[in-house]
This record gives structure tokens, C-alpha cells and sequence, in this order.
């Protein structure tokens, strides 16, 4: 019978100490998980730090280059923007006349216009 007491006592202790080990083990999972959510926050702030410190940078980049360019090719002046503002009006003008002449419905444009000229010019020598 002692020797059961005895035994009985021995698993007792050993109980007690598999379930200490085991509440050990238990906080130090929670102190490791806690760390771990504590890591990643933390890695999470960092990672939107650099990105907004990122973003700035792309902005000043963006800045620099426009003020660069502006620099480099300023605007043109009134004179150059109404020049070919009236290039391309003459352009348009034509557009159709070009267009009949490639696709072979009409003669040369400027023979025409030319050979017009050209008799106008010879009617008023003519008559005067």
C-alpha cells in the first residue's frame, strides 16, 4: 500500500510539474505572439513611412523635371504661336484639295491655282 501511496505522490508531483511546464509554455506563446503583432505594426509603420517618404520624392522629382523643362523650352512667343496657328489654318484649308489630288479625282492642286494666276496675270497685261 505505501508503495501505491508513494507512487501515487510521485505522479502527483509529476502532474504538477507537466502542468506547470505546460502554463509556462502557454505565456511564453502569448509573450511570442504578442511580439510578433508588436514586429508587424511596427514593420507596417515602416513600410507607410516609405511610402509617403517615396511619394514625396516622386513630387519633387515631378517638380524638378517641369521646372527643368520650362528651362529648357520655354513657351514660344505670341509671335511663333499666332505664325503657326495661322500655319496650320492654311494647312486645314488645303486638306481637302490634297486629299482629292492622292486620291486621284483632281489635278495637282497648285497647277490650278497657279495656271489661274497665271491667266489672270496675262488678261490684265492684256488689257492694259
Amino acid at each position: 500500500m505505501t508503495s501505491l501511496f508513494a507512487q501515487e505522490i510521485r505522479l502527483s508531483k509529476r502532474h504538477e510539474e507537466i502542468v506547470s511546464q505546460r502554463l509556462m509554455l502557454l505565456q511564453q506563446m502569448e509573450n511570442k505572439l504578442g511580439d510578433q503583432h508588436t514586429e508587424k505594426a511596427s514593420q507596417l509603420q515602416t513600410v507607410e513611412t516609405a511610402f509617403k517618404r517615396n511619394l514625396s520624392l516622386l513630387k519633387d522629382i515631378e517638380a524638378a523635371e517641369k521646372s527643368l523643362q520650362t528651362r529648357i523650352h520655354p513657351l514660344p512667343r505670341p509671335e511663333v504661336v499666332s505664325l503657326e496657328t495661322r500655319y496650320w489654318a492654311s494647312v486645314e484649308e488645303y486638306i481637302p484639295k490634297w486629299e482629292q489630288f492622292l486620291l486621284g479625282r483632281a489635278p495637282y492642286p497648285f497647277a490650278v491655282e497657279n495656271q489661274n494666276e497665271a491667266e489672270n496675270t496675262i488678261q490684265n497685261e492684256a488689257q492694259g
